[in-house]
């Protein structure tokens, strides 16, 4: 079933926007009477049927409705410093979307090599992950902000940076607490300086490495989100 963003849903009626109906009647030439899905990004899934398939506004009813669809009793936080090349970045967010993550934030470290980035760009491609993959919830896009910063608004027990250094030699699965929130800290293609290594070490966060194999940026963080979900499923009760 064909499935519309609609975070502004609060009733049984609702019209689709212009851009949606456009896509709704046009590219997939649903009629009045064919069932749609809608995702509020909240944890609402709704069942509607198309009363009016007007191009410009496409009239709903919803028929059905399901809250904390798709919730799970934890958190998977990616802090990852976004690559030069734009493209691999846009891919991360879209896979770990697909994965299942929660919550996304975006870090400028001392080698970072990319300053800024298109946030609502970012947030169009999590929306079409959410909805190709049939998450019920939208996952947090936080700006890009000093990497210092963020190590102050971060609960230390709950974080992990994931660096290349000799230190890190313990796994995600050495530390995972069932049903918590995890944070994990994935640096730019240069890594992590050693200054802003013991900066999280000061701040009483622990090092993980994900693997003998040397990842890129984009990669490490995907690895990071499903680890976390595999082991949610390792330890969830049968």
């Amino acid at each position: 079933m064909h499935i519309f963003y609609t975070p502004d849903i609060n009733s049984d009626f609702y019209s689709l926007s212009e851009e949606e109906s456009k896509h709704c009647t046009r590219v997939l030439r649903l009629q009045q009477g064919d069932s749609v899905n809608l995702i509020d990004g909240c944890g609402g899934l709704y069942t509607a049927i198309i009363q009016d398939a007007h191009q410009k506004k496409c009239q709903l009813q919803v028929i059905d409705k399901q809250l904390e669809f798709g919730k799970v009793p934890y958190v998977a936080h990616i802090a990852v410093a976004p690559t030069k090349n734009l493209d691999r970045i846009e891919w991360f967010v879209e896979k770990a979307v697909e994965v299942g993550v929660s919550e996304i934030s975006f870090l400028k470290c001392e080698h970072s090599e990319r300053k800024d980035l298109r946030l609502d760009r970012l947030e169009k491609i999590a929306i079409s992950a959410m909805k190709q993959s049939k998450k019920g919830y939208l996952p947090l896009l936080h700006d890009m902000v000093p990497y210092q910063k963020f190590l102050q608004t971060c609960v230390p027990e709950d974080t992990f940076i994931a660096h290349l250094e000799d230190d890190a030699t313990k796994g995600l699965k050495d530390y995972y607490r069932h049903n918590r929130a995890h944070c994990i800290l994935i640096g730019p293609e240069g890594d992590f300086s050693r200054s802003e290594i013991e900066a999280a070490y000061e701040r009483g966060i622990r090092p993980v490495t994900l693997g003998t194999s040397r990842l890129r940026t984009e990669t490490a963080g995907l690895v990071a989100c499903h680890t976390l979900q595999v082991l949610h499923d390792i330890h969830a009760p049968a």
